[in-house]
């Protein structure tokens, strides 16, 4: 039976080491919402309200946020695997230690963002804005990143391919000597030869 929690009131609760699978949260109120310890799968978040929300190592897996309020969210040491963001309002929010592998983020904004460490493997951020963002440390191997902005990025230590250094705009973004290289290698270029 899927609960249905549509609409509801859930603001400024605490839950720890809750489960949820297939509930259903649209247009719930659910700011300043704290968890610990949850898991949320095939949940369904559309329009809901989690602003200022706190979340500490909740599992979210293939769950739907359609245009969710995560503006004011922390998440820290959580999953995001596999969940779905569209048109979403973000910023400013905190996220970190949290795997994002897999996340459908098409056209998300996090314009000077800090994103540094995380795990972004395989993750849908096409058209999104990245400028001026920190993304040191982060894993974007296998991200498909067709039309996403990088302009003025930190880089640096971050793990991509090809795809990455092909398919997005880099203008003024700053990459260690390893990414250098790996961009110049990705345009045909042959380095020290």
């Amino acid at each position: 039976m899927t609960e249905d929690f549509r609409d509801a009131d859930l603001s400024h609760q605490s839950w720890e080491g809750r489960r949820f699978e297939h509930a259903v949260f649209v247009e719930a109120d659910l700011r300043g919402l704290v968890t610990k310890g949850c898991t949320f799968d095939h949940c369904d978040f559309s329009r809901a309200d989690l602003g200022e929300s706190k979340h500490t190592t909740t599992a979210f897996r293939s769950c739907t946020f359609e245009r969710a309020n995560l503006t004011h969210t922390e998440f820290i040491g959580c999953s995001l695997l596999g969940s779905n963001f569209h048109q979403c309002r973000f910023r400013p929010w905190t996220i970190k230690e949290t795997d994002l592998t897999l996340a459908s983020l098409v056209g998300a904004n996090f314009r000077k963002s800090t994103l540094t460490g995380l795990r972004f493997r395989e993750a849908n951020l096409s058209g999104a804005d990245l400028r001026e963002t920190d993304l040191t440390g982060a894993d974007l191997r296998g991200a498909r990143v067709l039309q996403a902005q990088f302009d003025g990025a930190d880089l640096r230590g971050t793990q991509l391919d090809a795809n990455v250094l092909r398919q997005g705009t880099l203008a003024g973004a700053r990459v260690d000597i390893d990414t250098a290289i790996a961009f110049a290698a990705a345009y045909g270029l042959r380095v020290g030869e």
